[in-house]
């Protein structure tokens, strides 16, 4: 089928990737790895559809997402991206997709740029001594917590498509064998503050101009300016709120990423490159998602402050255009939109209004989050019990953790609830909220999912985890 005119192309865009101006630079051409098979276990339908590809037979979709025939006018090629990064605070020049690449870009209905990346496609250039490889599990895992991220409000990437490819992986951090994939992701971009970091690393000017070019006209075109040493702070600038913004919502959703290196930040504000994340089972600020982070660098309760580092180090990279006080400058506002975000996403999930006054609203996030903290609630059942705020008495009334709402401690936190009026009421009428409790997704659900897959070959549970995930996503309405 000819699917070259139904990419999304946008007006005065041309057909050829963008990317493809940058490509001699900034990646290496790869071959896809030949798998012993390919069968597909995901398919997202409502983003394919969203980048006219929605009308793909199986067929089509096994040969381009699986064997990674090149999709009609689009990459020639697949492409491993070239980039730095400081992983866990050390600076390492010795990165790049090591088990990915670059397949495809493409337009969505409003014509914005996205890309298709892969997680365990092979070896590349990059791959040092991995195998290129993804596990079962791996992928798995990330389509749920893309999905459930998204059903949440929280910007981030799409898991578009998972394929089972029929290899045995011996990994040490699971049981092995096991089973093999290849994940395809679609995101807003690639562009990682790992890549700036390598141009600096090389002190590579024209590449780096020529990346801020890139990066101004695909995504934040009222960044633009003739002058380079005014166009790289407004650049920084967007990247910063950007980034503040995606954190914020992070901790009004209880995720942890996990492994916040600057290879793992893109410069549209994105949550990717999913690692051993978590969703907090309650509130815990010294909560760690990864074994490996032994020193707590990653923890919960620090991830503002790492956003915050990361963005300084992609400010000392961009310094090869710009000043040192303009750098500083646009870094400024991503601790207003980090706090801006934090509180427009806590109310967005409560349902509420908020009270439009910074230093109350602070206020109510630390009486809010200092209760949940002190008493150990669960935090997805207390944002499910209290949708709307008095308009859901009754319901908290029956949670399942209706007894610490009966607590004289928690008489402040709902008092602060009712004060606030509720956003779209409406929404406690839909069955997803006659429900005694919210859909999760904390790791002993993920656990509980992968276990008949791994012992059956049942996918029934996970199908029914990601209806519910997608219930929960349009009850939400975020």
């Amino acid at each position: 089928m000819d699917i070259t005119a139904n990419t999304g192309t946008s007006k005065n865009r041309t057909d050829l990737p963008p990317f493809l101006k940058l490509a001699g630079k900034f990646a290496d051409a790869v071959a896809a790895t030949p798998f012993p098979q390919t069968v597909l276990r995901w398919r997202n339908q409502r983003w394919a559809d969203a980048v006219g590809l929605g009308g793909l037979t199986p067929e089509d979709w096994i040969i381009h997402f699986g064997k990674f025939q090149p999709l009609p006018g689009n990459l020639p090629q697949p492409l491993a991206m070239r980039y730095h990064g400081h992983q866990f605070g050390t600076y390492n020049p010795d990165l790049g997709d090591g088990r990915g690449f670059l397949f495809a870009q493409l337009r969505d209905t409003g014509g914005r740029l996205l890309d298709l990346g892969t997680k365990g496609s092979g070896q590349t250039p990059w791959s040092r001594r991995g195998d290129g490889r993804l596990t079962l599990k791996g992928g798995v895992r990330e389509i749920l917590a893309a999905s459930y991220l998204e059903a949440l409000g929280v910007n981030t990437s799409k898991a578009f498509s998972l394929i089972e490819t029929g290899e045995a992986l011996e990994r040490g951090d699971e049981p092995s064998p096991t089973r093999s994939s290849v994940l395809v992701r679609l995101s807003h971009s690639h562009i990682r503050f790992g890549t700036f970091q390598r141009c600096a690393w090389f002190e590579d000017r024209e590449s780096m101009a020529e990346l801020v070019q890139y990066c101004v006209a695909e995504f934040f075109p009222e960044a633009a300016d003739a002058e380079m040493g005014r166009q790289v702070p407004a650049l920084l600038e967007r990247m910063a709120v950007s980034t503040g913004k995606m954190i914020g919502q992070w901790m009004a959703a209880g995720f942890v990423h996990g492994v916040m290196n600057t290879d793992n930040f893109n410069l549209t504000g994105e949550t990717f490159d999913f690692g051993p994340w978590r969703f907090m089972p309650t509130s815990d600020p010294n909560f760690t998602a990864a074994y490996f982070d032994q020193q707590g660098l990653y923890r919960f309760g620090r991830q503002p402050v790492q956003g915050g580092w990361a963005l300084q180090q992609l400010a000392s990279a961009m310094l090869l255009l710009a000043e040192a006080d303009d750098l500083a400058k646009a870094l400024q506002p991503y601790e207003a939109a980090y706090r801006d975000s934090f509180i427009a996403h806590t109310h967005a999930l409560l349902g509420l209004t908020s009270q439009g006054e910074a230093e109350a609203d602070i206020g109510f996030l630390q009486l809010f989050y200092g209760w949940m903290t002190d008493t150990g609630a669960s935090w997805p059942q207390t944002f499910f019990d209290w949708l709307g705020g008095e308009a859901s008495a009754a319901r908290a009334a029956a949670s399942p953790q209706a007894a610490l709402y009966a607590e004289a401690a928690f008489q402040p936190v709902r008092d602060a609830l009712f004060a606030r009026s509720p956003i779209r009421a409406e929404r406690l009428a839909l069955p997803y909220f006659q429900r005694a409790a919210p859909v999760c997704l904390l790791i002993e659900d993920v656990e509980a999912l992968w276990a008949p897959i791994a012992e059956n070959d049942d996918w029934s549970v996970l199908k029914a985890k990601t209806d519910l995930i997608e219930e929960a996503r349009l009850a939400l309405g975020l």
